[in-house]
């Protein structure tokens, strides 16, 4: 039995933008919220065709843009962690930006767990056998209909989420950087029976965008206890903050920011399967004085702050080999971070796997 409201956070639908606009609104909303110039909020939003990759991933690793620029389609770098995916009219995104008050947890795995069985309780409403699955997504018989991922930053919160109405899945494996000969009607069907949409389970009876997102929107209010305010447009605070960010987040040294620098030296690079997600080790070794020379990490991973992975990196360079654990234990004892399933172990594993290869 749900507490009786005792307060309203404000429901913001922004309709379908482009993904720079969208993510400029993460930036405002977020940053607003800090400030104390936004109320807690339930966002939801569309996105025009656009391949999205996370913040710590290479463009150039993750994605096919000879078919991205042949199909007009966008890229752009999210705020956050996690892997490449592909966005159009067929889903939409859902988002939550509260404080830790609010969550009453700082546990990201805790808090992964109560907002994913949230949303699975608004689509078992619906007809849809939905449930949570650890680490971050929502599942139907196994099948994923939903990811998601979060962070802090300070003492607010967002938490990510995107629904599938329908699917191209052939597009989406186009727009990735899979080699043209795997993808064969094989590989799309094996890759459909990984995820599952709103269209495949419920046929002719799917319900419109509103209904799913009223869905959403009650059984977030019951799990909070509060009531909602509804409106289409951000504050006059978010809006100067949206303007600022979107001059940043809409041009090639944001989106481009991660992909390694041409270099003579041969890029030695591997992928360690760690609990929290893929990491992506490319290293140039100095064989002669078994140094580290230069480390690049890339990976689907969430950590906070999102610089954290970048700084890690700068503190490697020209490290010993012999030295390695050693520095990264340091640099992690040090650090105030939040990781969701990772450890300062993970990192070791990864770095040591590929420079075991260019040995």
């Amino acid at each position: 039995m749900h507490a009786k409201p005792s307060t309203s956070w404000r429901l913001l639908d922004t309709g379908t933008r482009h993904a720079a606009e969208n993510f400029a609104m993460n930036r405002a909303i977020l940053e607003s919220h800090q400030q104390g110039s936004s109320p807690h909020t339930l966002r939801f939003l569309g996105f025009f065709p656009a391949a999205l990759i996370g913040f710590h991933q290479d463009v150039e690793q993750e994605l096919n843009l000879d078919y991205i620029r042949a199909n007009n389609i966008e890229v752009q770098r999210r705020l956050s962690g996690g892997g490449a995916i592909y966005m159009d009219e067929l889903q939409f995104g859902w988002e939550l930006y509260l404080n830790r008050k609010a969550l009453a947890s700082g546990d990201m795995a805790a808090i992964a767990k109560r907002i994913c069985d949230t949303v699975a309780r608004a689509l078992q409403g619906l007809g849809v056998d939905a449930h949570f699955r650890p680490r971050n997504d929502i599942e139907v018989d196994g099948r994923k209909i939903s990811g998601t991922g979060g962070y802090f930053d300070g003492d607010s919160f967002l938490y990510q989420g995107s629904l599938l109405v329908d699917f191209d899945m052939e597009r989406m494996m186009r727009v990735l950087r899979i080699p043209a000969e795997k993808i064969n009607h094989k590989s799309i069907s094996d890759a459909r029976q990984r995820i599952i949409t709103l269209r495949e389970l419920l046929a002719d009876k799917v319900p419109d965008l509103g209904q799913v997102k009223s869905a959403i929107a009650q059984a977030i209010a019951e799990e909070f206890a509060i009531e909602w305010e509804a409106t289409d447009s951000l504050n006059p605070a978010e809006e100067a903050i949206f303007h600022q960010a979107l001059e940043e987040i809409d041009s090639d040294e944001w989106i481009y920011q991660h992909n390694r620098p041409v270099s003579e030296a041969p890029l030695i690079e591997d992928i360690y399967k760690a609990p929290g997600g893929l990491i992506r080790t490319t290293v140039i070794v100095d064989a002669l004085k078994q140094r580290i020379k230069q480390l690049w990490i890339t990976g689907d991973f969430f950590v906070i702050p999102s610089r954290l992975v970048v700084d890690l990196e700068a503190s490697l360079r020209n490290t010993a080999i012999t030295d390695l654990e050693k520095n990264v234990q340091a640099f992690f004892a040090q650090a105030e971070i939040e990781m969701l399933m990772l450890k300062a172990e993970d990192f070791i594993a990864a770095i040591s796997q590929a420079l075991a290869k260019s040995q």
